[in-house]
This record gives structure tokens, sequence and C-alpha cells, in this order.
């Protein structure tokens, strides 16, 4: 199991320096669970986007469509063969067999995300910003409720602010990366944005449009900032080290949006990401906000979710 354990530690080293930063914050048992889950959803990912630790090797429509469905299928085989207890020979899912038998994680979550991939397998179009939410969901916010029961957080309230926190991260995600995804054509924008802009869905990536794709890209963000509130109140109720880890890494998200505002229209120049400085500002804001968590009670009514996207029923398998 050692092996496993250090396969997905560099995966997560490997495949996103941020979110291995705050993984280090965490103690050291719940550190290697996480690890070993995001080495799960890493691989997942990869395999439908035909990447290796999240940089593509070639773009969405190099792939016969009957093949990225295949992908999918064998991933449901192989997860749902994990969840039951099968023997694994990958280290992938050997470590997410692992997490599932240690902390009773439901098959449902992982089926939910994974049909979130199926979703890009799908080239799925959003209508509205629900319909976006709801993706959002399936590809970050189920993580962020596996990641709190690792944590373990099992009440509703809880959970749905760690969903919360998920959903504000993928909604940065999409406004940090929207003009590479549309040239890969993936559009997340909700088309009804996009129609009152007059931006066609099939022209995101013209520079022509790059102004009205920014006011879209403000919305997101305004869109996540309510979400990131949301889940601080969540955050509140981890233990503390758990805390500090998550609070540094809704740090470092919350900063690429703050970014991609501040860089206007040329925000998608280039990649948009957080310096080495920033992310040890990060662990510290992280230590002072979990610290001053652990005195100061957290209040669903001075931050109820109002108006806000909702998975029911998270907590029940």
């Amino acid at each position: 199991m050692e092996s496993v354990a250090q396969h997905s530690r560099e995966m997560i080293q490997r495949g996103s320096r941020s979110f291995s930063a705050a993984a280090a914050l965490f103690d050291k048992s719940t550190r290697k669970d996480v690890e070993m889950l995001y080495a799960w959803c890493r691989h997942c990912d990869d395999v439908i986007d035909g990447q290796v630790l999240g940089h593509r090797q070639g773009a969405p429509g190099d792939v016969d469509p009957q093949a990225l469905q295949d992908r999918l299928d064998e991933l449901r085989r192989q997860t749902r063969a994990a969840h039951a207890g099968a023997a694994m020979t990958d280290p992938v899912f050997a470590a997410f067999q692992s997490v599932v038998q240690k902390h009773d994680l439901p098959l449902r979550y992982a089926l939910d995300l994974l049909d979130g991939f199926a979703m890009d397998v799908a080239e799925r179009r959003y209508e509205t910003l629900s319909d976006t939410l709801e993706y959002c969901y399936h590809v970050a916010g189920v993580v962020g409720v596996m990641m709190a029961h690792i944590m373990g957080v099992r009440d509703e309230q809880t959970l749905q602010r760690a969903c919360d926190l998920g959903l504000a991260f993928q909604l940065t995600n999409i406004a940090r990366d929207i003009v590479e995804d549309a040239e890969n054509d993936r559009v997340y924008l909700p088309a009804k944005w996009l129609a009152a802009e007059d931006v066609p869905v099939n022209a995101v990536a013209d520079p022509a449009n790059r102004e009205a794709v920014y006011r879209i890209a403000e919305r997101l963000i305004r869109e996540a900032d309510r979400y990131y509130d949301s889940a601080s109140v969540g955050i509140a109720r981890l233990g503390f080290r758990s805390a500090w880890a998550i609070s540094a890494a809704q740090y470092v998200y919350r900063a690429i949006g703050t970014k991609v505002i501040a860089r206007g229209p040329a925000a998608w120049d280039t990649r948009t990401s957080t310096s080495g400085a920033r992310k040890v500002a990060a662990v510290a804001y992280g230590f002072i906000r979990a610290a001053w968590r652990q005195v100061s009670k957290p209040d669903d009514n001075a931050n109820p979710r109002l108006d806000m996207w909702t998975k029911a029923n998270l907590s029940e398998a």
C-alpha cells in the first residue's frame, strides 16, 4: 500500500502544484487519503481528455467519439469493481479502493464524477447558469463532497458547503480557461449569457469578441465569489489542520479569479496562474483563518445559502 500512496503523492505533485502545496497542510493520515483520491480523479479526467497529469496530448476532436465512450465505460467498470472490493493491480484504482473502504465513500459520488466526464464526451452545451453549475457539481462539487468525507464530515449542511467550494473552484477554472476550452470546442458558458452579449457559441475564442467574453467572465467570477463565501461557513466546521489546508486552497483559487478580472480582456493572452509568493501567503492566510475559526462559531444565519444551486441529499448514500 505504501507504493500506492507514493504513486498518488507523485501524481498530485506533478499534476497540481497549488493543490499539492495545500494538501501538505493536512495531518499525515488525511493527506495520504486526499492524495489517493486526487490520483483517481486526475486519472479519470486524463483518460477522457487524452491528457497526462492535466497536460493535453491532442485536441478532443482528435479522438473518435466511440473511443471516448469506450474509455468512459471502462472507467465506470473499473470504478465499480474497485468500490465492490475486487482485487486491483492498477495503483490508481487500488488507491481509490483504499479510500472507499476506509471512509465508506458511497458509489454514488464516484459515478456522479464520471457523469461529469460523460457531459464532455457528449459535447453538452449549457443554456443557463444552472446548467453550467450542474456540470460544475459533477466535475468538482462532488469532489469537494468526497474530500469532506475524508475529513470526517457527514452532516448535510456542511456537505453542501463543501460542494459550494468545488463549484467555486470550477467556475474559476472556466473563467480562466474560456478561450483555451473554446478552441477545443468546449464551451461551458451559459448560452443565454453569450446571446445577451451577441457572441455566437462557435466564436467564443474569436479575438473580436474578447471584450464581450471578458464581461461574461466577470459575471462568472462574481458568481464564484458567492460560493466561496458560502464555503467559508463549512470550512469553519473542520478540524484545525483540515481548515488550514482548505483555507489555503481557497485563497489560491480565489486569487486566480481576482487576477483574471484585473487583467481585463488580455486575461487569455497567457494562462493566468498564481505566483510562488502568493502560495506562501496562502499558507499564512490559511493558518490565521483556521485559527480564528476555531474560536468563532460558524453561523448559517450569517451567510445563508439563498438562491444557490443545490444538489439535494448529499448525505444520503
